[in-house]
């Protein structure tokens, strides 16, 4: 298989699946892939998927993969309040939920983290266009909800004042009426308990 002509059928996308590859050269030989990458053309994500060298140097390029590598999930926790500037920390890892078992994979791009969510709570997400591509990303309310239910340590006024939200962000910009929304979808008295804790302490 000649690298060009490969690269001219998957370049647009970014990123791939041996799926994909077979379903357009059925007569691939997975070969290719383990030259390619040891000529350093392309970038092993996990068993199966793969990357363009080329394009993991765009912008924000890892959590359209964090998308692509596990499904179905969203960008959601610390890395969406990162993203949205209402958490000042550094994004370390790529954080998503998922209906899917909890899943780590380390790569040369990234280390990705999904965390387990009922089917039922996979909500509050929506698509948000970065550069040429569309990433599925959780709300900020969802995100603040996610947190606060899938690390419930978050149950103090310290525990949440350590995550250090900018409150012009909470006082004046997050959607109140939507974060009730989703709370009651969630129907669970623990969580409402630690909401209330981040709402009296931002007094919103």
């Amino acid at each position: 298989m000649n690298y060009l002509n490969f690269r001219n059928r998957f370049i647009e996308f970014g990123a791939f699946s041996t799926y994909q590859v077979n379903a357009v050269f059925p007569n691939f030989s997975p070969n290719n892939l383990t030259r390619w990458q040891k000529e350093g053309l392309i970038v092993k994500l996990r068993q199966g998927f793969y990357a363009f060298q080329e394009s993991i140097l765009q912008p924000n390029f890892a959590f359209f993969l964090s998308n692509f590598i596990y499904k179905p999930s969203y960008v959601s926790l610390h890395t969406a309040l990162a993203f949205y500037g209402i958490i000042p920390e550094a994004v370390t890892q790529i954080t998503a939920v998922s209906s899917l078992k909890t899943a780590d994979f380390q790569n040369n791009v990234a280390q990705f983290s999904y965390k387990k969510i009922k089917s039922d709570l996979f909500f509050g997400y929506e698509q948000k266009a970065l550069g040429n591509r569309t990433i599925s990303i959780a709300t900020p309310e969802k995100a603040i909800l996610d947190l606060l239910y899938l690390y419930p340590f978050y149950n103090t006024e310290s525990e949440i004042e350590n995550l250090r939200f900018d409150e012009d962000f909470v006082q004046n910009e997050l959607n109140i009426g939507k974060l009730a929304l989703y709370l009651d979808r969630f129907n669970n008295k623990k969580l409402a308990k630690r909401v209330e804790i981040f709402t009296d302490l931002y007094e919103i």
